[in-house]
């Protein structure tokens, strides 16, 4: 028989979603401390369906430690963020379900490791430490099996003439960056129309904030390529989406997002209007798989779309703001 783990990364269709993801509500409901305290403070009624689950405000991560009972913390990931900020924190109870997350969707969405080779702009992810994006990252390199995937942290140069170098293999180009690194790459306006460009938010106070959409642009212009591609994840997390030429973002099928009304957190938002979203992500077994998120997006054709953040949140590493 198939443990709940591998029925969750199973899932075919949406009542095999709705029997996991009321399973893990039950789980999580008996044997996670903080989210138990939580249902009973707000006291809502029992849910039959997944859409009626309630989430958990993503600030938790920063002031408990957020794990089953019986549950030995085998990882802590912490979120990026600028001098003097309170980061989050994920305590993992099993780091390979993490693994097992985020490896089928890279595949998904961009192809599989061993045809690519990819690189890694992210000094500010690399220098703090206990990033869930580094770990990520880590291990889709390693799964290259190419000797020229790897960080550039500081060193445009040996990045660009790598990037040469691969061109001659025939194999996919992948470039993961933050956001302010790429703008300094993008300055030297180097040829990269055929190379994947994801970036993963974050100025770091490095550069000045701006829209999503004004980063895209001058990137693009500096590349020479099509579009910029988005890894949405954050810490909390231990599942992704990447967005496709549309700015769009798609899910793996243990992920789903909902929107919630701005002034009501149990109330949720129509088609085609923006809210608060929130995530179901049944990766995150053994801490919450029901998180309200404090950004904000809209649902076009099933798929999400960032619309920027709410007023006077944190600005978060993988959640640059967007433009309405």
């Amino acid at each position: 028989m198939k443990t709940l783990v591998d029925r969750i990364f199973s899932i075919q269709t949406e009542q095999d979603f709705n029997d996991c993801a009321l399973e893990v509500y039950r789980f999580q409901k008996e044997r996670v401390p903080v989210y138990k305290t939580f249902l009973e403070l707000i006291g809502r009624p029992e849910p039959t369906h997944y859409s009626q689950i309630p989430h958990l405000p993503i600030a938790f991560f920063k002031t408990h430690q957020i794990i089953a009972d019986g549950k030995f913390v085998q990882q802590v990931f912490k979120s990026s963020g600028t001098t003097g900020m309170v980061r989050s924190a994920h305590y993992v109870a099993d780091v390979s379900i993490y693994e097992r997350s985020f490896v089928p969707t890279y595949e998904q969405f961009l192809g599989k490791l061993e045809d690519q080779i990819i690189f890694a702009l992210l000094p500010n992810y690399v220098s703090q430490g206990e990033s869930s994006l580094v770990y990520m990252v880590d291990k889709l390199i390693e799964g290259t099996k190419n000797e020229l995937s790897g960080y550039y942290l500081q060193d445009p140069e040996n990045l660009l003439q790598a990037i040469s170098r691969g061109r001659k293999t025939g194999k996919k180009l992948v470039l993961f960056g933050v956001s302010y690194a790429l703008l300094d790459l993008a300055e030297l306006k180097p040829d990269l129309h055929d190379v994947t460009i994801i970036e993963t938010g974050g100025m770091k106070g490095k550069r000045k904030e701006m829209t999503k959409d004004e980063m895209h642009r001058e990137l693009i212009s500096g590349f020479g390529c099509e579009y910029i591609a988005s890894e949405y994840g954050m810490c909390e997390l231990l599942s992704q989406a990447y967005s496709d030429k549309n700015g769009v973002f798609e899910l793996p099928s243990w992920m789903k997002i909902s929107l919630r009304e701005v002034n009501d957190p149990f109330g949720l938002v129509g088609p085609d209007k923006t809210g608060g979203v929130n995530v179901i992500d049944l990766a995150n077994i053994y801490s919450c798989s029901f998180v309200e998120t404090q950004d904000l997006g809209r649902i076009e054709n099933g798929k999400l779309r960032l619309m920027g953040r709410f007023d006077h949140s944190d600005i978060r590493g993988c959640n640059l703001l967007v433009a309405n």
